[in-house]
């Protein structure tokens, strides 16, 4: 870039062009869920078949086309407003120069140099005459090999003032000041040039109709391209409060302003969508995306693994007795790919439940929309938290907490339990908003042997107090109250829920009662206090349930709990002397709690809605 061509640009221009992918990529969204949440949940409604089911999958893949185009126009958005800002700064900085100049009875020329009058003493009985200097850019400071000590340019200017100094017209030397800033101008607006031209041009898709998983694997690169450059623009723009309360982080984010919260989500997603405090389309949005970015490069490198030999076993003489072992073929194959490969398995599982239960929206069931609010398959055995309903505008808000065993790859049971949790409570209430959440936001023990420590749960409690805060937090940005909270643990889940009401944040010290106003405990081996008014809450609104009798399995589970110490005597939220309120369940299974046309899912269905009056005892 020129002189010439810095003087003549207008940042605005790409600032308009930004402001039309904004809208295109809006345009998309809109698009998008209009497809997922009113076209196809009345398509489900109304018709069934194979000619229904084919016409939906045309509409999912549309829907996935719409969201491809929503994510790149988004990102070539925030790249062009990136480049208007580093254009900016230079253009600022020229236009200074050469207004300073002018003001000194300079002369700017066509071609960026500095013409300076005759001026100063006579020398000679002449004054000294005027010239032409052009200026030279100093050098970024990046202390690069060749500059270890980042004193070429003190010394650079230093020369300078020396040659102005020695120089007879005193003009001579503002004409090489304003010149070198002149210099300085274009050399940042070309470096920008030169930054964002290859940037702009990578974000081009293919010329397909398909959105393919090396489609969403290129979305991704390209992310982290946009992300590199626009270090300067982001920066410019506030952070996110480092080690903020999910108050914190509501309040940033209403600070900021439109393009700037499109900015986060565009180039932050992963942490945008963990961010407790946010609203909950905001993080679904960016949880989305992460998602099929994710479920792409999942499945690009489980379908590079080779397959599993059949043949596993060979078998050798040892001692007289046969011994089976590894074949040297399978050993290669387990040690490097086995790991990984499950790995890899349960989280496509898992995603592919987080597809379907956004597939359900609408339909006979009439089931709301559902908003990804946390999603990271990488964390051990993975982290979904899904909302069935808008849980920042709803009335009443219920999150279950699942317990031992529960992973990404199994979490399709979990979401259809927290789906059976709002259908029954919208049947009581049905003149009310529910939202009901699945919380996975920890590892849960994978085995029950596992589940005889408190680890887990100690571990686990700050994390689920952080996001209940972050629930409320939400919730008060939109509608400046809060709805009736619920939480529910199965098993270890209640373990979860009792170290929460003890735990503490690096923004709250201090702990205290959780910001929910029921607490439910189904099949729980102990919650970690002695009596149900240390939750916090008060004991009127701890609710405890059991399945089966003497010696089911849910009977193992609170006498193993009381055992390990997770509960003792009196403590399990089931024993009387624990002094929660016993309620009827009608399951045998540990597992049952959830099913359909069962006491123990009205009554849960009850404590939500803030029904008590409806609640069974047992």
């Amino acid at each position: 870039m020129d002189y010439a061509t810095l003087t003549a640009l207008e940042p605005t221009e790409f600032e308009d062009a930004a402001n039309g992918y904004q809208s295109s990529s809006n345009m998309a969204g809109q698009a998008r869920e209009a497809l997922e949440r009113q076209i196809a949940a009345k398509m489900r409604e109304a018709l069934e078949g194979a000619a229904a089911t084919a016409a939906y999958d045309q509409l999912r893949n549309l829907a996935e086309n719409f969201h491809y185009v929503e994510v790149q126009c988004g990102l070539v958005s925030t790249a062009l407003n990136a480049l208007a800002f580093d254009l900016r700064s230079a253009k600022a900085k020229l236009d200074a120069a050469v207004k300073g100049a002018q003001a000194e009875k300079l002369t700017v020329n066509a071609d960026g140099s500095v013409s300076y009058p005759p001026g100063g003493d006579e020398v000679d009985g002449k004054t000294p005459e005027g010239g032409k200097v052009t200026g030279s850019a100093r050098a970024d400071e990046s202390g690069a090999p060749i500059d270890p000590g980042k004193d070429a340019n003190d010394i650079a200017g230093a020369l300078d003032r020396q040659a102005a100094n020695q120089h007879p017209n005193p003009y001579f030397g503002r004409a090489v000041e304003y010149a070198d800033r002149i210099a300085q101008a274009v050399k940042e607006a070309t470096e920008a040039d030169e930054l964002w031209a290859p940037k702009l041009r990578a974000l081009k898709a293919d010329d397909d109709l398909v959105v393919s998983d090396e489609d969403w694997i290129d979305a991704a690169k390209d992310t982290s391209g946009v992300r590199s450059g626009a270090k300067d623009y982001l920066d410019h723009i506030k952070h996110p409060p480092e080690h903020g309360s999910p108050k914190d982080n509501a309040a940033w984010w209403q600070g900021l302003s439109q393009d700037e919260k499109d900015a986060y989500i565009a180039l932050h997603p992963t942490a945008v969508g963990g961010m407790d405090g946010l609203p909950a389309v905001v993080r679904d949005e960016a949880n989305r995306t992460r998602l099929d970015e994710m479920r792409a490069q999942y499945q690009q490198e489980r379908d590079a693994i080779p397959p599993e030999p059949l043949v596993k076993y060979r078998t050798l003489n040892s001692g007289g007795y046969p011994v089976q072992v590894f074949t040297d073929e399978y050993a290669r194959w387990y040690y490097k790919h086995k790991e990984r490969r499950d790995h890899l398995d349960a989280a496509l599982d898992g995603m592919d439940a987080i597809q379907e239960r956004f597939d359900e929206t609408g339909g006979k069931k009439h089931i709301p929309e559902a908003y990804l609010l946390g999603f990271d398959p990488e964390k051990n055995d993975g982290r979904v938290i899904m909302a069935t309903g808008n849980p920042d505008t709803a009335d009443h808000t219920a999150v279950y907490v699942p317990g031992t065993k529960t992973h990404i790859g199994s979490i399709g049971g979990d979401l259809d339990r927290g789906e059976r949790l709002w259908a029954e409570s919208n049947k009581l209430s049905p003149n009310s908003k529910v939202s009901t959440i699945t919380w996975l936001g920890y590892d849960a023990p994978d085995a029950i042997p596992d589940a005889r420590h408190d680890k887990y749960a100690a571990a686990a409690a700050p994390h689920l107090r952080q996001f209940l805060d972050g629930n409320r937090a939400a919730h008060e940005a939109a509608t400046g109250g809060h709805a009736h909270t619920t939480v529910i643990g199965h098993s270890y889940g209640s373990t979860v829920i009792g170290d929460a009401t003890k735990s503490h944040t690096s923004y709250d010290p201090h702990g205290g009662a959780l910001p929910v106003d029921d607490i439910i405990a189904a099949g729980s081996p102990g919650m970690q206090v002695g009596h149900a008014s240390d939750l916090g809450i008060g004991s009127d609104h701890v609710w405890a349930m059991k399945a089966g009798g003497m010696g089911g399995d849910d009977w193992w589970v609170r006498e193993g709990g009381r055992t390990v110490g997770l509960g003792g005597d009196g403590n399990i939220p089931t024993d009387p002397e624990f002094g929660a309120h016993l309620i009827r369940s009608g399951v045998q299974g540990h597992g049952d709690y959830w099913d359909d046309e069962t006491t123990a899912l009205r009554n849960q269905a009850a404590v939500i809605t803030g029904s008590h009056d409806k609640v069974e005892y047992d």
